[in-house]
């Protein structure tokens, strides 16, 4: 004799409860995996940043956002005119983007609003403005750094203040900005 209408009713909703469960557990399984993937992608590969600052203008203005590559400088030394992400060397906890304008063993001065690297003026069409002020008596970056400053020199705190910075405290190199669309470029 075969199964009640009642227990036929109570094995269908038992197998229908079964796969409910089973498609929510896959679904959870793929939400968590890509979710792992996301973050690993970020924390080695690609990783977003939000420009909180106007010392990149105009080449960078306040609330772009940028992909930055973690892996650029495993592969290669950071080169002048790399726009770079890093970590603070005053402030723990802030992240900051400049352009790398000298490398390790430049001589590296400002003298009337100029920019000399190895004792040449350094053509920097990217600046928002041309006569910045200020000095710097020449100094040598020392092994291991970068000297970095900011395009719009007139609101940017870098190395004239702080030093050249250590490439160890690189995040990564900017890409491109990808938000808002209407200024999407490679940088």
């Amino acid at each position: 004799m075969g199964p009640t209408g009642e227990q036929a009713e109570g094995e269908k909703k038992t197998k229908g409860s079964r796969r409910a469960i089973r498609i929510l557990i896959e679904i959870v399984v793929i939400v968590a995996a890509a979710f792992a993937i996301a973050m690993l992608v970020q924390a080695f590969i690609i990783k977003p940043f939000t420009v909180h600052q106007v010392s990149m203008k105009p080449t960078l203005l306040e609330g772009d956002r940028i992909l930055l590559s973690r892996l650029t400088y495993h592969f290669r030394d950071p080169e002048a005119g790399d726009v770079v992400v890093f970590h603070s060397p005053l402030h723990e906890g802030e992240d900051l983007v400049k352009r790398i304008v000298a490398l390790a063993g430049d001589r590296v001065a400002i003298s009337a609003g100029d920019l000399y690297v190895n004792g040449v003026a350094v053509d920097e069409r990217y600046l928002l403005s041309a006569d910045f002020g200020g000095e710097l008596r020449e100094q040598v970056v020392p092994e291991g750094h970068v000297f970095v400053m900011g395009d719009n020199r007139d609101e940017s705190g870098d190395s004239r203040l702080f030093g050249p910075i250590s490439t160890d405290l690189i995040i990564g190199g900017a890409l491109c900005i990808y938000w808002p669309v209407g200024r999407w470029k490679g940088l």
